[in-house]
């Protein structure tokens, strides 16, 4: 027969009892990964240079640089619009250089893409417009009637639905645009330049929103020249120069923090004033 448990052994599994049960470990794939990635185009210009890089589900990431440096590169590799020259580029686990050209419209049907000039249809409405990135997925009338006013309401458009594209402000078309993005619920949202074509108060209105869809736990990757945004939002970025990363910080500003002689360089450089105050 067992004997009864001691005092001593009661408290011990009391104790054992308090203690927070430890979680299993666990396994995140990332949304996007790049793994040592390079793209050099036709002439030889080199678009990535081995760029090694991983964006975890629901991050909300800036890709930062001068003109030229890769921001564009890096989003059109992940849709399957460019194909590495070396390397291999994964969303969600998949290896985008061995899937077949037959799956690429799934693969696109799962990533919001958001671009600078809107590329709106001009002879549709904005409901239809919406619509159209449905339609083409094959989702059934019923459905299309009950996503695309809900959209619409997210991003403050729900009285324009008959409007036409020139018809609407810079900002209204690039709701339009997100709408249209996002209508979906894509787990992924990338936008190039979502902003650049904007003044500073409707571009805070964007960015607002988008940063509302990220809430949702959607990714966001968000390529951008847009320096006052990106240091109010204080969000992961990745910092690209000729086609490499040269930064990668967690709530960072557009450029990591300057002296006051960098700071004067860059200003008289933006400015077109050489260094002893005349115009360049």
């Amino acid at each position: 027969m067992r004997s009864s448990p001691t005092r001593a052994e009661v408290e011990r599994s009391l104790q054992a009892d308090r203690r927070p049960a430890q979680p299993a470990p666990t396994t995140s794939v990332p949304v996007v990964e790049l793994r040592n990635v390079s793209k050099v185009y036709d002439g030889g210009s080199i678009g990535l240079d081995r760029v090694s890089l991983g964006v975890e589900r629901g991050e909300f990431v800036f890709l930062v640089g001068p003109t030229g440096c890769g921001k564009s590169t890096c989003l059109r590799l992940i849709l399957k619009e460019l194909e590495a020259s070396d390397g291999q580029v994964l969303v969600s686990g998949r290896k985008l250089g061995e899937m077949p050209r037959k799956k690429v419209p799934r693969l696109r049907r799962n990533v919001g893409v958001i671009f600078q000039d809107f590329k709106l249809l001009p002879n549709r409405t904005v409901y239809a417009n919406v619509a159209y990135s449905l339609e083409v997925i094959g989702e059934s009338r019923q459905s299309i009637r009950r996503k695309v006013p809900s959209i619409l309401r997210l991003v403050g458009l729900s009285t324009k639905l008959h409007n036409y594209p020139d018809e609407l402000s810079g900002g209204e078309q690039q709701r339009v645009s997100i709408a249209r993005a996002f209508v979906n619920h894509p787990p992924l949202l990338l936008a190039d330049e979502p902003t650049g074509n904007l003044d500073p108060e409707t571009s805070i209105g964007i960015m607002q929103l988008i940063y509302r869809i990220n809430r949702t736990g959607t990714t966001v990757i968000v390529a951008t020249h847009d320096r006052e945004m990106v240091d109010k939002m204080r969000r992961r970025v990745i910092e690209l120069e000729s086609g490499r990363v040269v930064r990668d910080q967690r709530s960072g500003r557009y450029r990591p923090d300057e002296s006051t002689s960098e700071f004067a360089i860059r200003l008289r450089g933006e400015l077109g004033v050489g260094v002893e105050g005349h115009p360049n």
